[in-house]
């Protein structure tokens, strides 16, 4: 696939770009060696491998929820600089 200065001239138009000549003529040359590079891909031998969304085979490993015992509450508000007994207490964050 080649891009032309017609294409750059397109996109900028769309883009509501002013470009200059030398500017359209270096993003015509700049867009070609992008695309080349990317077209590099295509010379790979993908022979035998099948398609794949990862690298890996991952899988979502979840637990079972289980009911397990929480700390103590009268323990956890021993740490709490104020509390009304069941909560820590802030002030108020807004007026």
């Amino acid at each position: 696939m080649e891009i032309t200065k017609k294409d750059i001239e397109h996109i900028a138009n769309l883009s509501m770009l002013n470009l200059s000549e030398d500017e359209v003529d270096g993003y015509a040359k700049d867009m070609q060696e992008i695309i080349a590079f990317a077209n590099q891909i295509n010379e790979i031998n993908t022979d035998g491998l099948e398609e794949s969304a990862f690298a890996l085979d991952s899988y979502n490993v979840f637990r079972k929820d289980e009911v397990r015992e929480s700390f103590d509450r009268e323990l956890l508000m021993q740490n709490a600089p104020s509390s009304n007994g069941v909560a820590y207490q802030i002030p108020p964050v807004i007026e």
